[in-house]
């Protein structure tokens, strides 16, 4: 029996030439690419970090020590606190909170985006006019100042709360891009084949549309843990969540509190915002390589245009 990848009898040893499949391609063109390499290792390193805490940052971070406000020493690589803790400790144990609160709220978020633009879109009918008017009721509300509100109100719920807050003012934006690019697939051939064919709704969505959308998902998920590290930091900062948890947030807001600028204990301030700005910066840069993949069009551009360039001049 003959497959067609595979030459026959009589072919006089030509074979056609395999054709790997759509994932296998997809992951070897991100290997190869060097933006989204380097936000991979900036990134699995400090979930690294995070798991190893116990063995790089052994004991209690809240430790307090007869060190205080003591500069970055042999002892101390990162200084000390106002109350003698370390700094180092704080960084490295702070880095779990910070991943799992990003981890789980942008997990909910997309969740939320596609439950909402994708079903409602798919649906249709008075179930996309509700979706679609809660999208915009969310977004025209400034998402800062009623995620303020909320944790306001949930101040002693903890982290559980300050995850729900995130997700329930993060969704709208996600929602509204899924939504947009489930209008134009519902209509393609294959779709309305599927559907012809007696295929379930959710066997439509799970096996047309969702492989059609995995790159703008994935994209769309990174880019709420993102958003979910930026909130849970901003509100540690302001004091609206658990700020005895250490978390690169809480570190903030007890360094603004015994204010630490003032007294040039920069190395309590500098080290929780660089490793925000790497996080930040390393999804930032996976994110831009999904769509550098998904639209080839981004890197070849630039390409013909100095082909063209090149031509041109000689």
């Amino acid at each position: 029996m003959m497959t067609p990848f595979t030459a026959s009898p009589g072919d006089e040893g030509e074979a056609l030439p395999s054709v790997k499949p759509r994932s296998a391609r997809t992951w070897l063109a991100f290997v190869r690419n060097r933006t989204g390499l380097i936000g991979i290792v900036i990134f699995v390193g400090f979930v690294v970090l995070g798991l190893l805490a116990p063995v790089i940052a052994p004991g209690n971070p809240a430790t307090i020590t007869m060190h205080i406000m003591s500069p970055p020493t042999a002892h101390y690589w990162l200084g000390t606190t106002a109350e003698g803790q370390s700094v180092w400790s704080q960084v490295i144990w702070g880095t779990r909170p910070t991943l799992v609160i990003g981890f789980i709220a942008g997990a909910l978020t997309t969740a939320l985006s596609i439950i909402i633009g994708v079903g409602g879109a798919y649906n249709g009918g008075a179930l996309d006019d509700v979706a679609t008017m809660f999208s915009n009721i969310f977004i025209v509300i400034p998402g800062i100042p009623l995620m303020i509100v909320l944790a306001t109100y949930l101040h002693h719920a903890g982290t559980v709360a300050m995850i729900l807050v995130i997700s329930a003012t993060g969704w709208p934006f996600g929602a509204r891009v899924l939504r947009s690019q489930t209008l134009a697939l519902r209509k393609r051939d294959f779709v309305q084949a599927a559907r012809l064919t007696g295929e379930s709704t959710w066997g439509i969505v799970q096996r047309e549309l969702f492989p059609n959308m995995i790159s703008l998902i994935v994209a769309n998920f990174l880019s709420t843990i993102m958003y979910a590290i930026g909130a849970e930091v901003s509100l540690q900062f302001l004091g609206l969540g658990n700020i005895n948890t250490v978390s690169w947030g809480s570190m903030l807001y007890w360094a603004g509190n015994y204010q630490a600028l003032a007294f040039g204990a920069w190395w309590w301030i500098i080290p929780p915002g660089i490793c925000i700005a790497l996080v930040g910066g390393a999804l930032a840069l996976v994110n831009r390589s999904i769509d550098e993949i998904a639209n080839p069009q981004l890197t070849s551009a630039p390409k013909r245009g100095r082909l063209h360039r090149g031509g041109t001049g000689s």
